[in-house]
Parts: C-alpha cells; structure tokens; sequence
C-alpha cells in the first residue's frame, strides 16, 4: 500500500473511532444489531429527545456507519456493514476480559494487606 493511501486509512479509522467514541451512539448500534428501526422506536427505546437521537444519527449516517431508507413520512435506519457490529463486539469483549483481569487483581491485593 502507498503512503498516501495509508496515511488516508489512518485518518478514515480514526473518524470512525471519533464517531463511535460516544455511549448514545454505541447504545444505538446495539439496538440496531438487531436489524432496521424507525426514527419513532429508537426514540422509545433510547427515551431522547428527537433533536438529540437525529443529531447521533447524523453523525453516524455521516460517517457511512448506518445507512437509512425511507417509507412515507418514515425514516429507518440500519447498521451499514455488520463488521461494524463485530468490531463492537470484540472490543466489548476485550473490556469485559480487562474488568474480570482487575477483579482478580483487587483479589490478590487484597489478599496480600
């Protein structure tokens, strides 16, 4: 791969971690992995205000993490690659082994006092 081209890469990953860097959008993916919603179920489910969720989704949709289709006066909303979804999920894996590493640590600590 060419410099530019990697250099290019670098900078499309990091706005994509920008993008994902916010707890109400993750809170959307996770509603979303489980396929197409309205504007009107997100809004139920995540209890935001609708200027709030559509500046989330604005970003999102922004940065070709989800992806929208409209019905009527309808707008749903839909996770763009479900790599998206994998990539979520490995990572969440990978805090949930670095809380159960440092409850075991406070573990021997503790024992140690």
């Amino acid at each position: 791969m060419d410099k530019n081209m990697e250099e290019k890469i670098f900078y499309m990953h990091a706005e994509v971690c920008k993008s994902m860097a916010n707890p109400t959008r993750l809170r959307i993916m996770n509603l979303l992995r489980e396929g197409e919603k309205s504007v009107g179920e997100l809004r139920n489910q995540l209890k935001l205000p609708k200027a709030n969720l559509s500046q989330h989704l604005s970003i999102l949709r922004q940065r070709r993490i989800v992806s929208t289709r409209r019905a009527g006066l309808n707008i749903y909303y839909k996770v763009a690659n479900p790599k998206m979804i994998r990539a979520c999920d490995i990572l969440r894996e990978v805090l949930f082994e670095q809380l159960q590493e440092g409850g075991q640590l406070m573990k021997v600590a503790s024992r140690k006092k």
